[in-house]
């Protein structure tokens, strides 16, 4: 890898860029939250060849919703839970208004 394709992922969202200790610390939280949410399938770290956790800012984007539920007295697990689930619901309502614009554009008519 050379340094421009390391540079080139710098503005992407998916490549684990963080550390378990850098994104706790950017979290404001700990490592073992970041297990905790890791072992309810919130997310999944990719792993460095030496095996240690590496995240996305995707990722610790969702573990920043996370936490601010725990934050407000939410269980870990529900927690995660509310996640997933508001994440569904979303790409739901984006295939759903992408259905409809397609609908609307075969059948301009249908839709006056």
């Amino acid at each position: 890898m050379t340094a421009d394709d390391t540079f080139g992922r710098l503005d992407d969202d998916d490549y684990p860029a963080y550390t378990m200790g850098r994104a706790a610390e950017m979290l404001g939280t700990t490592q073992g939250f970041l297990r905790a949410i890791g072992e309810h399938r919130l997310i999944t770290p990719l792993r460095s060849a030496g095996g240690h956790r590496r995240y996305s800012r995707y990722q610790l984007r969702v573990a920043a919703r996370a936490r601010e539920l725990v934050d407000h007295g939410t269980p870990v697990e529900a927690a995660c839970r509310i996640v997933i689930l508001e994440d569904q619901l979303e790409e739901a309502q984006h295939l759903n208004a992408e259905y409809r614009r397609a609908a609307e554009s075969a059948n301009p008519t249908a839709a006056a």
